[in-house]
């Protein structure tokens, strides 16, 4: 089900490379040990038209957990260029749940835990968006963010895109990328090793 890796060792706190007062928000001061990485598909410009959701639940530095859904896109209109992205139609996702309900199934799973993703903007400004079309008290989750971490902490990789940065980890998500799921896995790859 998971990606399987040799068991890190017990890590000390990270030091820091630059002062407290230039240190980016993105990146986690100390070693993230339990977490949840998401990742949103989206139908069209709309925040609030997520079409797919992807998250995987990690505990004491290990994949302990996942959830994905389609979702039922708002509006439920389709743009060309996403559908060529991610390959999902609006015939996929008529009888999709709407967000609460998928939301329902990981609430209590994700309480408290601080998030990444992997172009953390995009995907935290959806889920508060879908928070406040539906009306769910939006829990002020901690987000992180592996792309722009990776930049910061992998300079001399020469691309920072998810797909190569989980390659340089050994995870190889050529055949599933833009499944949300798998995205929010090689997403939750990178944390382990970079957060």
């Amino acid at each position: 089900m998971f990606w399987n890796r040799k068991k890190k060792q017990q890590q000390e706190p990270r030091l820091a490379d630059w002062p407290d007062a230039e240190w980016p928000d993105y990146v986690p001061k100390y070693h993230l040990h339990d977490f949840a990485a998401i990742d949103f598909e989206a139908a069209n410009a709309e925040l609030t038209s997520a079409c797919s959701m992807g998250i995987v639940i990690v505990r004491g530095d290990e994949m302990v957990d996942s959830f994905y859904s389609l979702l039922h896109p708002v509006p439920n209109r389709y743009d060309f260029w996403t559908t060529k992205v991610h390959g999902i139609r609006k015939k996929d996702t008529e009888d999709a749940p709407l967000f609460p309900e998928a939301w329902y199934h990981v609430e209590r799973k994700v309480r408290g835990l601080p998030m990444v993703a992997h172009g953390s903007l995009f995907d935290e400004r959806v889920l508060k968006a879908l928070h406040q079309y539906y009306n769910i008290r939006y829990p002020e989750f901690k987000f992180y963010c592996t792309h722009r971490g990776s930049e910061k902490l992998l300079p001399d990789l020469e691309s920072h895109k998810l797909q190569d940065v989980a390659l340089h980890f050994g995870y190889d998500i050529a055949k599933n990328h833009h499944n949300a799921l798998a995205d929010a896995e090689a997403c939750a790859v990178i944390a382990m090793n970079i957060f």
